[in-house]
């Protein structure tokens, strides 16, 4: 990397693009780097943001909370809800419905993981009630009841995570407001020259009315456009359309029913695809992502339109993408963050935990005085780490079902898998195991209630699960579940919890 520097001494990065992608990403760096480096970043107002009510993950609680935005706050401005998790409708079969929940499943006894123990049980035709009566989330979400987690000891107060809910169009303006503050500058304009030097690095972009901006460092948040990291060459691109075949959604808004919200996001399995639902403070944001080799945008708005509940508030929005990612992230002194780095369908509210993901590991990476190919070459080792990861977890969703009603269906139940799934589901079908990782997304609660919810039952459980005696098993299992039932009756409704917090304001 040339070392470029300001005018007081500081290495140079520019941003190209603004949205959620780039304001998080002026915002982390000014934040976290604001003493050594200076941030210029480029957008246009002509080019709108692609946001049509936003669900995250878990995740993004801790940005929020290591930028210094207080939590009421960020939900008042972007009209926010609290998410438990993601439930699932007639995705294993038509009328199934679980809930992929942001916490645990009981609680482990002498070492073995809970849910060995309800396997247990099922394979003794003892009565114990579904697996999600034994998890503190799904029963609140399901209850529509929410209390913030406490971290005070208490297992069941401590077992649970939350994430948002919230009008994507408003999260950016207010990370802008953020990052000028820590002296980010923007610049309006729109980018139609890219100047690259001897080596290949780019050198400088130019704008429309002819200004010129260098940098040492250039981080590509132009979205699918890929404004920058699509000049950098031509082969780094890994398509995945054919285990992820959606490559259209329809979106539009429509009017929220009176009375509580869900504290849950909600996809249904549609003919060629699936549709969201996802509750705000002010409105529901609703889409269909379906494959456009199954049905027609034409259908696909029909299908969407019929299928919401309330008025709806704008016409379907066509949205165009394709499922993969980039080879290498980071070439050169490019940085991608966000869609222009890859996508993934929103099917498990991915997005922005992987734009957010490739934000921190950039702040810890960051090469300070020299292009360090190590820091390089283990930002992109991490990245594809976790690209890699969600896609397995998203095939999952489509492979495992036993639906045939309809083209699409037939072909996601029966295509060949990427060997990475493969072990994963041996492993899981012969021992009720889920591989184990420390970090990053989907730990094995995640993937028990997919496997579980969509019926993929194993044939076996952790024998250690046999050693507990009959009566003592059944006893701890009520236990639980009474005492989950009494927590969740004391705790106030979705609603209320979030006007408690300070975070309640619906106006338009």
């Amino acid at each position: 990397m040339a070392e470029a520097q300001d005018d007081n001494g500081k290495m140079k990065v520019l941003i190209v693009g603004g949205g959620t992608a780039g304001w998080m990403t002026a915002a982390a760096l000014s934040r976290f780097l604001k003493n050594r480096i200076s941030i210029q970043l480029i957008e246009s107002e002509e080019i709108g943001i692609v946001g049509v009510g936003e669900a995250t993950l878990p995740h993004l609680r801790a940005f929020i909370e290591r930028l210094g935005i207080d939590e009421a706050e960020f939900m008042r401005a972007t009209k926010a809800t609290f998410k438990l998790g993601i439930e699932f409708r007639d995705f294993g079969a038509i009328g199934d419905s679980y809930i992929h929940p942001f916490g645990d499943f009981g609680t482990p006894l002498a070492g073995v993981p809970f849910h060995h123990y309800w396997l247990r049980q099922q394979r003794d035709a003892v009565p114990c009630g579904p697996l999600e009566q034994y998890s503190v989330p799904i029963m609140m979400a399901r209850s529509g009841r929410f209390a913030i987690p406490r971290q005070d000891g208490d297992a069941l107060a401590n077992s649970y995570g939350y994430a948002y809910q919230f009008d994507a169009t408003r999260m950016a303006p207010m990370l802008r407001r953020y990052a000028e503050s820590h002296g980010t500058e923007r610049i309006e304009g729109r980018i139609n020259r890219v100047n690259r030097d001897a080596s290949g690095n780019i050198a400088a972009v130019e704008t429309e009315d002819g200004r010129r901006f260098d940098a040492d460092l250039f981080v590509d948040c132009s979205g699918f456009r890929s404004l920058l990291i699509g000049e950098m060459a031509h082969d780094n691109w890994e398509d995945w359309s054919h285990w992820l075949p959606c490559d259209r959604a329809a979106a539009l808004p429509c009017t929220a029913p009176d009375g509580e919200i869900e504290p849950f996001t909600r996809a249904t399995a549609m003919e060629a695809g699936w549709r969201w639902r996802i509750p705000l403070q002010h409105r529901i944001g609703n889409g269909y992502v379906f494959s456009s080799n199954h049905v027609s945008e034409d259908k696909a708005c029909a299908d969407i339109l019929a299928a919401i509940e309330g008025e709806p508030l704008a016409d379907p929005r066509i949205l165009k993408f394709r499922a993969g990612r980039r080879k290498r992230s980071w070439l050169g002194n490019v940085v991608s963050i966000g869609l222009a780095s890859g996508f993934l369908e929103p099917l498990e509210s991915t997005s922005i935990h992987l734009a957010q993901m490739a934000i921190m590991r950039l702040v810890e990476l960051f090469p300070m005085t020299h292009d360090s190919a190590v820091d390089r070459d283990e930002f992109n080792r991490l990245v594809d780490y976790e690209y890699d990861r969600v896609r397995d977890f998203l095939i999952l969703h489509y492979h495992a079902t036993s639906r045939s009603d309809s083209d699409f269906w037939n072909h996601v139940r029966t295509m060949p898998l990427p060997d990475s799934l493969h072990s994963k589901l041996s492993l899981w079908r012969s021992s009720a195991r889920v591989e184990h990782y420390g970090e990053g997304l989907f730990l094995a609660p995640s993937w028990i209630a997919v496997y579980l919810g969509q019926g993929v039952m194993p044939e076996a459980f952790d024998p250690r699960a046999s050693l507990v005696g009959s009566d003592r098993l059944q006893s701890a299992m009520g236990d639980l579940h009474g005492a989950i039932q009494q927590r969740i009756a004391a705790m106030p409704g979705h609603i209320d919890a979030i006007k408690s917090l300070g975070g309640w304001d619906p106006s338009q």
